[in-house]
């Protein structure tokens, strides 16, 4: 947290911005735990496109990591879920097909 003693002036409150910051760590933990299943999804697209020379498979993989990614950050009761499913399905596709 800030340091609150070097702070000159009677504006200053800890209590202030305590809540700003809470849910600022909040939506930065939020986000990295997003973009982390979406690079995931995009590298296991990259092993079924090199892997299995399914290429546009692995297009509509990216795409379709990309939508869930979004849609896990405007829905916050989805959140990382959303590209887990497709990183599920890509992986499977990658060891069955």
């Amino acid at each position: 947290m800030a340091d609150t003693k070097t702070v000159s002036g009677a504006a200053y409150s800890p209590a202030m911005d305590a809540k700003t910051h809470e849910q600022t760590y909040r939506g930065f933990i939020r986000f990295v735990e997003i973009a982390t299943g979406v690079v995931i999804c995009w590298v296991l697209a990259l092993a079924v496109g090199g892997i299995r020379e399914a290429w546009l498979t692995a297009i509509a993989g990216v795409v379709a990591a990309s939508v869930a990614g979004a849609v896990g950050a405007l829905a916050p009761a989805v959140g990382w879920k959303a590209p887990l499913v497709v990183g599920l399905l890509l992986a499977l596709y990658l060891a069955f097909a």
